[in-house]
């Protein structure tokens, strides 16, 4: 195997103090950078107490080291672990003794990056570390791990590889026109085209769930002021996150809290009160909730259920955002709780309705708990997939309508490529600098 020209190093545990601190180096130099610093190569994958050494011969701290030999390590390369003492000062002195031996300190995500470009895992896995890493539920984490072991890649490729059999049948009839049988025609061919719609839509179904879990979903609170804005988010967060009173206008500034419905993380962002003539300090407040409106996944339009019910919100809700009715205070007012015509009756005081409003909540996501099932997805993923039903759509109804297998077949080629740019199959420089740079220095 040929290694890059340059060894890295980084230190591959979160900066601050803690009671272990892991160095990380990784290539071609790696054995000779370990003879210095430890006075002679490690056994291979065997735990080893050692003494770390500058190039000097000063002893910098003590601890274990790890070797692993090229290819059986995570990047594919030679890879020496120095787990020592935490102190940022003990980390700093071990980086600093391994560039002095002839390694530099790696880009962020570069340790990732080599055991990609070394086929050690393709990108969809690459990036489910980052995933695991930045879990918000267990569920994500389940779901991040899932995908590193490569479930989605595995979904992906098989997908691939019905386009290929799709084209394999389609080019056949294209080369040897002078056959009898309809290759374009027979039921066979058929059957595979709707195979391959099927497994579309399932899988670009589960990569919804996918980005889900990995994104959450974001919910923002508006309506006017003393609607039970502020009481609502307390219920559903468990905790008195916000200040309620009577006086109108409590909440000035935007307050966050995230839940967890059955492994979704939600993000919940409780607004000012939106109210004509504010005051100068509620006009800031307004202006904050009228921006975190543009960047909401759902909106739960808030109302006294004792007022006039209101059917239109005026506010600037984004393209696609799904606007939910609640009416609050059925404590008062009597109204029975849960889901009538649409508009959910809750009461924040006493909790009825709260669980109506989380599967509604649920339904607006689109979310499903797929349990062993589920896989985390990127933006990228899903532009990448939603490409490629488009080409195998257009390729389908082409067919259909003009019994075109050649243009059939440049589309499942397109289709094709599209599903490659998410494992890494087809890639460009720019998309990979992009990926990787989203990780810490020690990955």
């Amino acid at each position: 195997m040929t290694y890059p020209a340059d060894t890295i190093v980084a230190a591959a545990t979160p900066p601050g103090a803690g009671g272990v601190g892991v160095v990380r180096i990784s290539g071609g130099a790696v054995e000779a950078i370990a003879e210095a610093m430890l006075g002679s190569l490690p056994k291979p994958r065997y735990a080893t107490h050692r003494t770390f050494r500058n190039a000097a011969g000063d002893e910098l701290d003590s601890g274990i080291a790890l070797y692993f030999p090229a290819p059986g390590s995570f990047t594919g390369e030679p890879v020496l672990e120095l787990q020592g003492h935490g102190g940022p000062v003990v980390m700093a002195m071990l980086v600093e003794a391994a560039v002095e031996l002839g390694a530099r300190v790696a880009e962020p995500g570069e340790f990732t990056q080599r055991a990609f470009l070394n086929d050690k895992l393709d990108l969809a896995q690459a990036e489910a570390i980052a995933d695991l890493i930045s879990s918000g539920t267990e569920q994500a984490a389940r779901a991040a791990l899932h995908s590193l072991s490569g479930m989605f890649s595995s979904e992906v490729d098989a997908l691939a590889e019905q386009l290929v059999r799709l084209r394999m049948h389609v080019e056949a009839a294209i080369d040897f026109p002078e056959e009898e049988i309809d290759f374009l025609g027979d039921e066979q061919l058929a059957a595979r085209i709707e195979q391959c719609a099927q497994a579309f839509a399932e899988l670009r179904r589960r990569a919804h769930v996918g980005r889900l879990l990995r994104d959450g979903y974001r919910v923002v609170i508006v309506g006017k002021p003393n609607a039970g804005k502020s009481s609502l988010l307390n219920r559903l967060s468990g905790e008195d996150a916000a200040i309620v009173t009577e006086v109108a206008g409590t909440t000035r500034d935007i307050l966050r809290e995230t839940i967890n419905i059955d492994g979704l993380a939600v993000e919940l962002v409780d607004t000012a009160g939106l109210r004509e003539n504010p005051d100068r300090i509620e006009q800031e407040g307004i202006r904050r909730a009228r921006k975190a409106l543009g960047s909401a996944d759902a909106v739960l339009w808030i109302q006294d259920a004792g007022e006039p019910l209101q059917q239109q919100i005026d506010e600037d809700v984004p393209q696609g955002a799904e606007i939910i009715v609640v009416r609050t205070k059925i404590d008062v007012t009597g109204d029975d709780p849960g889901l009538f015509d649409d508009v959910l009756y809750v009461s924040a005081k006493n909790g009825a309705g709260i669980d109506a409003l989380q599967e509604r909540l649920r339904r607006a996501a689109g979310y499903r708990n797929l349990g062993e099932g589920a896989f985390t997805t990127r933006k990228r993923h899903g532009d990448a997939l939603r490409r490629a039903a488009n080409h195998f759509e257009i390729g389908r109804k082409a067919l259909e309508e003009t019994k075109a297998g050649e243009l059939l077949a440049e589309e499942l080629r397109l289709a094709q490529e599209a599903l490659g740019e998410i494992t890494g199959a087809v890639s460009s420089d720019d998309l990979l600098g992009r990926i990787f740079s989203e990780f810490c220095i020690g990955k």
